[in-house]
């Protein structure tokens, strides 16, 4: 083999090495400041429940009866019932998290649950694996109807009245 394709080769795997190491070195900073980042509650208009071009719409939401409670359904934490107040609730590995979960797939601070006139809006914190409202990732603050599932990786979380 000539040196230089040899030379051309070996400069060729340094390269993907770097971009390699760039890439897991933003994937841990994102895990660990998520919650430093500052995120706006946005109001969607009346009827569009977070859905954007191409994606699932998440299930309706149902009005008239208040959630008073977010009930942990499977995981780790099964069973685990949390009363709901005004509020924000974070959940995710962090220790200061409101609902602290030991899930693999979880991010330091993965999810926040939002009262907002009346009604519990779910949102993303820049996780690594997502948050999932029913079976639609949820990319934006989205309304969260009553016994419909929140999945953080292994663990599933509904709002009960």
């Amino acid at each position: 083999m000539p040196p230089f394709v040899l030379t051309v080769a070996r400069i060729g795997f340094l390269v993907l090495l770097w971009i390699f190491v760039f890439t897991v070195v933003g994937v841990i900073r994102r895990d660990l400041f998520a919650g430093a980042r500052s995120s706006r509650l946005v109001a969607a208009p009346r009827g569009v429940v977070g859905a954007t071009l191409g994606q699932a719409k998440p299930a309706k939401v149902k009005r008239g009866r208040a959630a008073h409670q977010l009930v942990v359904t499977g995981g780790q934490l099964a069973g685990t019932r949390i009363t709901l107040g005004e509020s924000p609730i974070t959940i995710g590995r962090a220790e200061d998290s409101t609902l602290v979960i030991t899930d693999d797939y979880a991010s330091a601070r993965h999810a926040r649950l939002v009262p907002r006139n009346g009604q519990w809006y779910v949102e993303d914190l820049g996780s690594t694996n997502g948050t999932y409202l029913d079976r639609a990732k949820v990319t934006g603050p989205t309304p969260v109807p009553l016994g419909v599932p929140i999945r953080i990786g292994r663990t599933s979380l509904e709002l009960r009245p």
